[in-house]
């Protein structure tokens, strides 16, 4: 019978490695039904079939890299690092894991997935990058991330944030209130993330100021936006013309990153969304990059990644053509 065998240094607990009441065990024994792993003190050991003794010795080895970094395993971060050995191995989960961008009030944002590292190497690889994606794939969150970290280190000015003001059929003109108080229901969730990633006393002086300016997408017309960090969020509300237009707004020293979800598009009368189509004008151009994030992304509660991946199979199945039924099949 094929054995392994992994020392744990004396520097790492073996709580943090095998998680409390061997919580993180009993998961890998799940996704490796045909080996028996035993724990005695500082050793955790495996005996069974070959190909699962590998991979076992693989994601320990990477929780072990995890480990002496500084992070904390959790449930999530072994699940996640299971499905990238096993759908992304060209990709390691410590390297995934363990690429800080940006660190605020104790709170590291790093990506979670091996696309979500795709997304972030592209953002700083390319001038424009699109992020498509269902909700909870961190599409936008990164992309803030990213812009809040280019300003710290000087590689902008300022950030511009914005989106579409009119999403579910409804027009700013018949909302209550003053222009702000009817744009701010649009635009929380942009504030949302930017109270996790910058110091909350900073963000109204950092507006008033102009560092970072969140406004509707209307906004953006007839401007060139120089030395900025500018990001279209909920792009898929946006017809095939404003994509153009917000597109030629980018100035010099400048980087765009345009979120969006194709599967979520308000805009009024069927017209067509400009994130659907942009992909197929843009193929090709240089500097420009567009990844592609789904259900296995998302990182908001488990549930949210099963609903997508619902709502995908009903989609699909009322795509498919029924057959017609004769008179005889009756």
């Amino acid at each position: 019978m094929n054995r392994t065998s992994i020392t744990v240094p004396s520097a790492i607990p073996m709580v943090a490695l095998i998680g409390p009441n061997d919580s993180y065990v009993k998961i890998l024994e799940g996704a490796f039904p045909n080996i028996a792993i035993t724990v005695r003190g500082n050793e955790i050991s495996a005996s069974g079939v070959q190909t699962e003794i590998q991979k076992f010795e693989e994601i320990v080895n990477e929780f072990l890299v995890l480990l002496r970094g500084g992070q904390v395993l959790s449930e999530d971060t072994v699940l996640r690092s299971l499905a990238m050995l096993n759908n992304d191995p060209q990709y390691h989960p410590a390297e995934v894991l363990s690429l800080n961008i940006l660190s605020n009030r104790g709170k590291t944002i790093r990506p979670k997935t091996a696309n979500q590292k795709k997304y972030v190497e592209a953002i700083d690889s390319n001038t424009i990058t699109f992020g498509i994606g269902p909700a909870g794939t961190g599409k936008t969150y990164l992309a803030m991330a990213k812009a809040v970290q280019a300003l710290q280190s000087k590689q902008v000015n300022r950030i511009i944030l914005t989106r579409p003001a009119v999403e579910a059929g409804e027009r700013l003109g018949f909302l209550p209130g003053t222009l702000q108080e009817k744009i701010d229901p649009y635009l929380r969730p942009l504030f949302d993330a930017l109270h996790d990633m910058i110091d909350q006393d900073s963000i109204p002086r950092l507006i008033t100021n102009g560092i970072i300016e969140i406004a509707p997408l209307a906004y953006m017309r007839g401007r060139t936006l120089n030395d900025a960090f500018i990001i279209l969020d909920e792009a898929q509300n946006t017809s095939a013309e404003q994509m153009k237009m917000f597109l030629t707004r980018l100035g010099f020293s400048s980087k765009m990153v345009i979120t969006g979800d194709a599967t979520q598009i308000d805009l009024p009368n069927g017209a067509q969304s400009g994130i659907k189509i942009v992909h197929e004008i843009l193929d090709g151009v240089e500097d420009i990059a567009f990844i592609n994030l789904d259900s296995a992304d998302v990182v908001r509660n488990r549930l949210v990644g099963d609903i997508v991946n619902a709502y995908e199979k009903f989609e699909e199945g009322k795509s498919k053509p029924h057959p017609i039924r004769s008179r005889g099949d009756r």
